[in-house]
């Protein structure tokens, strides 16, 4: 069940137009200036390990399925309106994105509240209501996956750094 829930949320992410290389330019974004000479493949090690996580899985696919049934105007009213303007007193979609960032500490949380606000990258894309799709959820979860990555790459220069020295 497991191997099967991570394969359907990167299909997921993928059909929606995210690939691991965006989330981890974000992750890139947000730590390159504390890490001189960060790479790409890091970035790219520290998203993956974000996506094996069970709670992000469930999240991805949570988020995802609602924005997809929005598109679709399957809703009730009043949720199908606010989750088609992604009405920014909803809040929901913000709180899944917290159980993500939880799973790396209080970091995690400033992180977040950065690229949130700054919205770079794969984010601006998804921020654009112009091409018609919903992304309420997913704009918020591939946010909270990069600042998560981002934490977890501190936390473990931080532990490489205690080590060496």
């Amino acid at each position: 069940m497991t191997a099967e829930l991570e394969k359907k949320a990167r299909e997921w992410l993928i059909e929606r137009g995210v690939q691991v290389e965006d989330i981890a330019e974000l992750v890139h974004f947000l730590q390159e200036k504390y890490y001189p000479g960060l790479t790409m493949d890091r970035c790219i090690y520290n998203v993956e390990r974000v996506l094996s996580k069970r709670e992000v899985q469930n999240a991805i696919l949570t988020g995802i399925q609602l924005d997809v049934l929005t598109e679709q105007g399957k809703l009730e009213q009043p949720l199908q309106d606010n989750l088609a303007r992604d009405e920014s007193l909803y809040g929901i979609d913000e709180v899944i994105a917290l159980s993500i960032i939880n799973l790396y500490g209080s970091i995690g949380f400033t992180n977040y509240g950065y690229i949130d606000k700054q919205k770079p990258g794969i984010l601006a894309k998804l921020n654009d209501k112009s091409s018609g799709e919903c992304h309420t959820f997913l704009d918020d979860i591939v946010g909270a996956i990069a600042a998560a990555a981002a934490s977890r790459l501190a936390h473990s220069q931080n532990d490489e750094e205690n080590i060496d020295g």
